[in-house]
């Protein structure tokens, strides 16, 4: 019986299918190219990790706190996404082949803000950043300061200047400066306002593989603008805190 163009077709995707399966096989019975998902949890349940892991925490979420101390901002919410994740031909492969595995630790803080007073909130967080650029011992950091598009965004947000960004260019929500990264809801726009969305949710806690975390739980973005008016979002870069190479040693960040 001839097999229809349909059926070949359907075979060759079959036998590929099954190849790269063979071949995933192949490369996780490669010894040291591999970890299973068991030393994966050892590892990064090592009291080493775990202490790493608290350091990392505590000074990503100083900083988020220093924004509610030092600026006009409101901290509202702060989500923390921890994973530990194997290297190259591992149980959570990375793309990496230099370490067994490696833990990343990812901290971000919302905040409320009055709407009307977005000129001065800006002017705040700047000043704040201005004055811990020139204390003689800085404290854990606001990278935002003044320069000169900046001048110009605060006078744009008091209604004193033009859009810094230039003529016909969206209104501005955004700045980043050294590992951190400031956004805020659109307020100056009527129409296709753009606002900042509500952090993904987090799945079913594995830890020390994955970890999410959500403070306060019931806090949301929308329930954040309804109080405050508008909402500030500052992450940070992702800080990968601790890692055990192929070799057996070991860095943490702290």
């Amino acid at each position: 019986m001839t097999l229809s163009r349909t059926s070949r077709a359907a075979r060759k995707i079959v036998a590929v299918v099954w190849a790269a399966g063979m071949l995933g096989v192949a490369s996780c019975s490669a010894g040291d190219n591999a970890i299973s998902l068991e030393e994966t949890r050892k590892l990064g349940g090592s009291t080493k990790a775990e202490q790493a892991r608290q350091n990392a925490e505590k000074h990503l979420v100083a900083i988020a706190h220093t924004y509610d101390k030092e600026t006009p901002l409101t901290l509202a919410l702060v989500t923390v996404k921890d994973y530990c994740a194997s290297g190259s031909g591992g149980a959570l492969p990375s793309g990496d082949d230099t370490y067994k595995i490696r833990c990343t630790v990812d901290v971000t803080g919302y905040y409320g803000a009055d709407r009307d007073r977005i000129g001065d909130v800006m002017d705040g967080v700047l000043s704040a950043g201005d004055r811990q650029t020139s204390a003689t011992t800085p404290g854990e950091g606001i990278d935002f300061g003044h320069d000169d598009y900046r001048n110009k965004l605060v006078a744009y947000y008091r209604g004193h200047g033009p859009n810094p960004s230039g003529p016909d260019t969206t209104e501005p929500m955004q700045l980043s400066d050294g590992s951190q990264t400031l956004e805020w809801d659109m307020v100056r726009t009527k129409q296709h306002q753009t606002l900042i969305e509500e952090p993904p949710a987090c799945g079913k806690p594995d830890p020390p593989v994955t970890r999410c975390s959500h403070k306060p739980e019931s806090d949301t973005v929308a329930g954040i603008r309804g109080k405050y008016g508008m909402v500030f979002k500052m992450s940070m870069t992702p800080v990968n805190y601790y890692q055990v190479y192929k070799d057996g040693k070991t860095y943490t960040n702290w």
